[in-house]
């Protein structure tokens, strides 16, 4: 990032777009537009600026192509033309980071989502906000909470049928979802629906384009409803029954610290359990597995899926052999194919601050365990877990295999 100095001038501009087009802008804005020697923008929006002089520029896919081109335009003056809100899921952050706050300029509209939470009557820090334009429509699932009202920016016309499939295989089919179309503009519209019968509602209107979809959720069969991560029921994942358990998998994720737009490596992931509930409490988080057997990474890329976490991306391979082309994480955790020289790996490759989670249930890898304590510092602990069971008419322990598991932080 280039030094910011106190006598530089806004070359770039980053100009958000209501659905009134122009008339939505202020004098300001309208003055940049009239001054911009380039303006990049979609098809949409170079259909509103025909009356201005500047080059015009169409938005390429994905727009993170653009970025090193917008670069040799300085010191011209660039005008971005955006939707609603540039710093809300939109250009303007990727922007934000190429370039100091000197050299760049936005100019906001009301977001997509005070609009439609305005015309839901939703108080806006109670609602989830999150986007499924250009990403798995599977990332939605997470949010899927009884009683929890979602705004969702999506991609096309077709993301409410999807996201109603989604919302009936997780036990939400009664489920109400709103269909606010161009809002802001002369056409604003409304369709509204239930998850179980959105098909038939689809029928009926037209779903335009470009939308956003609000959804209040509401369960309908109890037992198809997860609890919150960490610990969800082990029957959640499809193994073949090596795979770490509930209560030891919510100690490790919890020892493996997850947090916003953090990165793990699970290496050894098995099914994926650790990696996905990571995953599900790390917002905008990104996780990398490696598993060596084919059928259960097979299992863990479905598990990813199905559970919402779809940024898991997960290789069938040896460890080893593919870390060096990960990017460099906030947390490892090793489940399995523990190897002192992969444990050094992954020790130097830590951000600051990072950890490192082992854990282990043979006598052999917790020799492994104590010497590198040694070598890095860092907590040794045993975690023995009971669950009930019946014999009989009465009932006793049934002792799960105990866990050995070492943690360190660099």
């Amino acid at each position: 990032m280039t030094t910011s100095t106190t006598n530089i001038q806004p070359w770039l501009h980053v100009i958000g777009v209501g659905e009134s087009g122009l008339k939505s802008l202020g004098t300001e804005a309208l003055d940049v537009l009239n001054q911009a020697d380039i303006i990049i923008g979609g098809e949409r929006h170079h259909k509103l600026t025909k009356g201005f002089t500047a080059k015009r520029i169409k938005w390429p896919s994905p727009f993170s192509t653009m970025i090193g081109k917008i670069g040799e335009f300085r010191p011209k003056n660039v005008a971005i033309l955006v939707t609603g809100d540039p710093l809300w899921y939109s250009a303007g952050a990727l922007l934000a980071r190429e370039w100091p706050s000197e050299e760049i300029k936005f100019y906001p509209q009301l977001s997509a989502f005070q609009l439609a939470c305005s015309k839901m009557g939703w108080s806006i820090p109670d609602v989830d906000k999150i986007t499924v334009h250009g990403r798995p429509v599977e990332q939605v699932i997470p949010w899927f909470r009884p009683y929890n009202n979602l705004a969702v920016l999506t991609a096309d016309s077709k993301c409410p049928s999807k996201i109603a499939n989604l919302l009936k295989e997780k036990g939400y089919g009664a489920s109400k979802l709103t269909v606010l179309g161009e809002l802001g503009g002369p056409n604003e519209s409304m369709i509204q629906g239930l998850a179980d019968s959105w098909k038939l509602t689809e029928e009926n209107h037209a779903i335009p384009e470009f939308h956003t979809l609000c959804i209040e959720c509401i369960p309908t069969e109890k037992e198809d409803i997860l609890p919150s991560p960490p610990g969800l029921p082990d029957d959640a994942f499809v193994s073949d029954g090596n795979f770490t358990k509930k209560e030891i998998r919510s100690l490790t994720v919890n020892s493996l610290n997850p947090g916003k737009n953090k990165i793990l490596w699970d290496l050894g992931c098995g099914c994926g359990s650790v990696g996905i509930e990571w995953l599900l409490l790390s917002f905008n988080g990104r996780a990398y597995g490696v598993e060596k057997n084919q059928k259960r990474c097979t299992m863990a890329q479905s598990n990813a899926m199905k559970l919402g976490a779809p940024r898991f991306s997960i290789t069938c391979g040896l460890s080893s052999d593919l870390i060096s082309t990960f990017p460099d994480p906030d947390a490892v955790f090793i489940g399995g194919g523990l190897e002192p020289d992969l444990v050094q790996v992954a020790m130097d490759r830590l951000k600051p601050y990072g950890c490192l989670v082992v854990n282990s249930v043979t006598l052999e890898s917790e020799a492994v365990l104590v010497d590198l304590q040694k070598e890095f510092g860092g907590t040794l602990t045993r975690i023995a877990i009971s669950r009930s069971r019946t014999l009989g008419k009465l009932t006793t322990w049934n002792q799960l295999l105990p866990v050995t598991q070492w943690m360190v932080q660099k």
